[in-house]
């Protein structure tokens, strides 16, 4: 859980339930209720803020402690949020089997494609899972970008190796892989949810070191602010640390 609470994760969360909202407001009216599937849910975040939205939301999850603690969070809830959500233990490559196709309106998948080798069946099968006409929202590891966190850190023979690699080690030490624009792109229009907007999320914070202060709410809101116009600018969004992808299922 070391981080939850850090600048890093809150700009990520922010700035990921802003263009959420943006994308499900533009898509469906205001007050539907919508069915959501969050992939790899983690503490649950998104699918919180989803469920106090008014939307029903099933969170899966592999990872018993993460999973523990998205029970957690959920006990502190009204009752009429508690009622909306369902948590599922599984792993978000194996959706056909716990869902029928078609079962959900928005289906998000955060955070969770840099630890999956092989992802194109796993995003075939998310895509299955969603109606016509409904949303796949993407978050990964920008592999466009990966020289940028070694470079600014003067680390020069990382940055060097980090032109010609998917793959990085994250703040816990794992080897994990990213995934560039133009390829996802293709594979989004190959399982039959073309891409339909996409930003950058972590333009400027992505250095923060675990233990960094938030700042008091008034900087912070300037700092958000100053990420979320990045995010969605060129040049700046193609150096983001993180890509969110959003493709819509053809009816």
């Amino acid at each position: 859980m070391a981080g939850v609470d850090g600048l890093r994760n809150i700009v990520r969360q922010e700035l990921v339930a802003r263009q959420l909202e943006e994308q499900i407001s533009a898509r469906y009216p205001v007050g539907q209720r919508l069915r959501v599937l969050d992939v790899g849910m983690g503490q649950g975040t998104q699918a919180l803020r989803l469920a106090r939205a008014g939307h029903a939301v099933t969170g899966i999850e592999s990872d018993a402690v993460m999973l523990d603690a998205a029970r957690q969070a959920l006990s502190g809830e009204p009752e009429g949020i508690r009622e909306r959500v369902r948590l599922v233990e599984g792993d978000g490559r194996d959706t056909g089997v716990h869902f029928l196709p078609g079962s959900f309106d928005v289906v998000l998948c955060h955070g969770v494609l840099m630890y999956v080798a092989e992802a194109d069946a796993m995003l075939a099968g998310l895509a299955r899972m969603l109606a016509p006409g409904g949303l796949l929202s993407l978050l990964v590891r920008n592999g466009d970008a990966l020289a940028m966190r070694a470079g600014l850190a003067g680390d020069w023979a990382g940055a060097q190796a980090a032109f010609t690699s998917d793959t990085y080690t994250n703040r816990l030490g794992l080897t994990v892989r990213a995934d560039r624009l133009d390829a996802l792109t293709a594979t989004l229009e190959g399982i039959n949810a073309p891409l339909h907007a996409w930003y950058g999320v972590r333009v400027f914070t992505d250095g923060a070191g675990e233990d960094a202060v938030t700042p008091p709410a008034d900087e912070l809101q300037r700092l958000l602010a100053a990420e979320e116009r990045a995010g969605r600018t060129d040049p700046y969004r193609r150096v983001a640390a993180l890509l969110h992808l959003c493709g819509v299922r053809r009816a």
